[in-house]
């Protein structure tokens, strides 16, 4: 079935244009409430977090009205990070949970993410379902069977004491001073929370939302600001979150940033070493380094490659039975604590290798060295097909041609936003760039 509405993650797009208007998140909400509640039973419930985000508001409230005229009671949970929503979904019974929000996109964007009752994001198969019933006629509830909404007061608490459960032995980051920037998003109170209570000295950033802010000059997208806070407060390290929290960047005392690479290679060492690392082996996408894929093979492990898209790397970690894996972005599942990427808990992780160790973070933010890399994106209209292009198609054979044995290509559509995302990865970084300029330059003609 062909999906319109959902992409790699959920229903996304400017905020008050189509498809994220008030009228679709109702009908979104109505479909949902439609394809969870399959019976006359009115015990049916669905919990919506979102992030800080202006139309947040709107779209809650849209979202509500649907899912309740289908007879579904709703638990607003307030703004708290995209991986509390998957935890408070299985920990509240819910048949449904909800996340609003754009993650790292700007503040004028936002989006709609759904989970099923065991705390997952849907998969492809019940998004087409959804998105089939939301074109058809959506049968309300019988007016005795409409549902009810109620602010769930406690919801953030809730998730900051479960986060703490995942850091191994209380109180041993007293005397650590931790930079943690949370984007103006999502996890501007819960992250601070949960460092303090396990005995930080917290600098925080990027906690002061106005609604218009999340993402802007600060975050895992813009780690500069954080970089500024480590090196002026003289911290020991920094997590820089996204505006949904369910991705990390780890910056060293110095300001280096660590990404999703060089976290998931620290992990899978340790929890190798220590026989719990499942399958022995790490769930990636396409887009993650060969130097780790490197890294991993001169110690007996695995990459398991998949789509660009966390939903994938999670899907195959729970047909494979993994337990560790994630994205060069920083999103780092890990399916001991979460259904989803976590931010929050992944920097507990590397919280907790300094502590064990001893090291400071300089020591372990950077476990191999990349191949070099380049990444760039070209926007396009929406309709436009600047990939079918002739001129493009033959740019890119010659690029292809060029990399055989000498580096690898990839080519994609991004599933969030009208860009072609260009990466490249070669040893010889003038022939990287030539590569990767070419074809940036032919899919920009052709846009």
């Amino acid at each position: 079935m062909t999906r319109k509405l959902f992409g790699t993650d959920g229903v996304r797009g400017t905020a008050n244009s189509w498809p994220m208007t008030a009228e679709m998140a109702l009908r979104l909400g109505a479909a949902a409430g439609r394809y969870f509640r399959r019976d006359s039973h009115n015990g049916h419930r669905v919990v919506i977090g979102k992030d800080t985000r202006l139309s947040g508001y709107m779209l809650e409230n849209a979202l509500t009205a649907g899912l309740t005229s289908t007879g579904m009671n709703v638990l607003l949970l307030g703004p708290v990070p995209t991986p509390a929503v998957g935890f408070l979904t299985r920990s509240m019974r819910a048949d449904l949970g909800i996340m609003i929000s754009a993650s790292h996109n700007p503040a004028e964007d936002n989006g709609i993410k759904f989970f099923g009752p065991d705390g997952f994001k849907l998969s492809d198969e019940a998004e087409a379902e959804i998105e089939a019933i939301v074109a058809g006629d959506i049968a309300p509830a019988k007016p005795g069977n409409i549902g009810r909404a109620k602010r769930i007061d406690d919801a953030r608490g809730r998730y900051v004491e479960y986060a703490k459960t995942t850091f191994p032995g209380r109180g041993q980051l007293s005397g650590l001073r931790v930079v943690v920037d949370c984007a103006n998003g999502a996890a501007y109170k819960a992250a601070p929370e949960v460092l303090w209570e396990l005995g930080a000295t917290v600098i925080p950033v990027g906690v002061m939302p106005n609604g218009k802010n999340i993402n802007h000059n600060c975050g895992s997208t813009h780690t500069a600001t954080a970089a500024e806070a480590v090196v002026a407060h003289g911290a020991d390290m920094g997590l820089a979150l996204d505006g949904d929290a369910d991705r990390v960047m780890i910056l060293d005392e110095t300001g280096q940033v660590a990404d999703g690479d060089q976290i998931m290679a620290l992990l899978a060492a340790r929890w190798a070493a220590a026989g719990r690392l499942r399958g022995g082996a790490l769930v990636a996408t396409v887009m993650s380094n060969l130097g780790l894929e490197r890294f991993l093979d001169g110690r007996g492990l695995r990459l398991e490659r998949t789509n660009v898209g966390d939903r994938y790397v999670v899907e195959r970690m729970r047909e494979g039975g993994f337990n560790l894996g994630g994205e060069q972005s920083g999103h780092i599942v890990m399916t001991d604590y979460a259904t989803t990427g976590d931010g929050l808990i992944a920097g507990l992780q590397f919280l907790a290798a300094m502590a064990e160790t001893g090291q400071p973070a300089s020591a372990l933010v950077r476990q191999f060295d990349p191949v070099p890399q380049m990444l760039k994106n070209v926007r396009y209209q929406a309709g436009q097909e600047p990939l079918a292009a002739e001129n493009v198609q033959k740019v890119i054979l010659d690029a292809e041609t060029r990399l055989h044995g000498r580096g690898r290509l990839l080519i994609r559509k991004s599933g969030t936003e009208p860009l072609i995302r260009v990466m490249a990865e070669a040893e010889d970084a003038g022939l990287l760039a030539e590569v990767v300029d070419g074809i940036v330059a032919a899919v920009a003609a052709a846009a």
